[in-house]
């Protein structure tokens, strides 16, 4: 295994750990007081905070595991990046710059990271 190939699997695998690590402790906190009062701090409605609670685990567990198909990991790519970029929007709408406005935006970079190096893995693979 060349030196550069070693690489793009640590960083991928840091970074897709970094991803799940940040996502996947979520599912002991749905129905905490703090993460229902988040939601509704952002106008957001109940029913769309338990559709995230669910979907974004199971997009980190497809992330991880190595069982799921190229498509199936880019349909949660997808999903998270769209999750990120949208907790940005809504964070900077409700709070402005005054909160944490970057933190979601800080983790779609940390995601685009994963994104890139998995597909560097595969063309690897692939040849």
């Amino acid at each position: 295994m060349s030196s550069t190939n070693k690489n793009t699997k640590i960083l991928y695998w840091v970074s897709t750990g970094i991803v799940a690590a940040f996502i996947l402790p979520g599912v002991l906190y749905i129905g905490s007081k703090m993460a229902l009062e988040g939601t509704a701090h952002l106008g957001l409605p109940l029913w769309f905070h338990y559709e995230l609670s669910i979907g974004k685990p199971i997009g980190a567990i497809i992330l991880i595991l190595p069982i799921f198909s190229k498509m199936i990991k880019e349909w949660a790519y997808v999903a998270l990046g769209i999750d990120f970029i949208s907790a940005t929007i809504a964070h900077l709408a409700v709070d402005g710059l005054t909160s944490m406005w970057y933190f979601p935006l800080v983790f779609f970079g940390i995601l685009i990271v994963s994104y890139v190096t998995y597909h560097k893995l595969q063309d690897q693979t692939a040849v």
